[in-house]
């Protein structure tokens, strides 16, 4: 079973969530729910929306979530402040940190720059992502774990 794809943005990333949302939808065929916003605001703030895409993530860590934003950096650490999300940036160069932030981290939502990415890169960077699994190697595992615990 496909994991449900949540989608959340600010006005940095509306057009191209829009366009991304429509294409993992129609094109990857997979479930996906978008979190906002619905309507375009020049002065939205990323936090609002960020955290409903983050907490779905959250509370079902097989699920996936791709947000975005300007350079994708705040809206990553927005999310990565909800327990068993592991949120990974990517605003171009090489997709093969896509590759090990699946393989190595279980990353369960990504963070797109939508200020460096043109809608093909960032296509074929989220069918990336959606494709490879995490390995499940005992010593990723064993670190996913520790950073679980970080702050006990």
């Amino acid at each position: 079973m496909k994991p449900t794809i949540y989608f959340a943005t600010d006005h940095a990333g509306f057009e191209l969530k829009n366009l991304l949302l429509q294409y993992v939808r129609d094109e990857l065929q997979y479930e996906v729910v978008d979190c906002g916003p619905a309507v375009y605001d020049a002065d939205d703030d990323y936090p609002d929306y960020i955290r409903i895409a983050a907490k779905k993530v959250s509370i079902r860590p097989t699920d996936r979530a791709i947000i975005l934003g300007g350079s994708g950096q705040g809206e990553a650490m927005t999310a990565n402040r909800f327990p068993q999300v592991r949120a990974t940036v990517f605003y171009g160069g090489s997709s093969e940190i896509i590759t090990l932030s699946r393989e190595h981290n279980d990353a369960n939502i990504l963070s797109l720059g939508a200020r460096f990415l043109t809608q093909q890169e960032a296509e074929n960077v989220i069918k990336k992502w959606l494709a490879v699994s995490f390995s499940g190697d005992e010593r990723h595992v064993r670190r996913i774990k520790k950073i679980e615990h970080v702050n006990s």
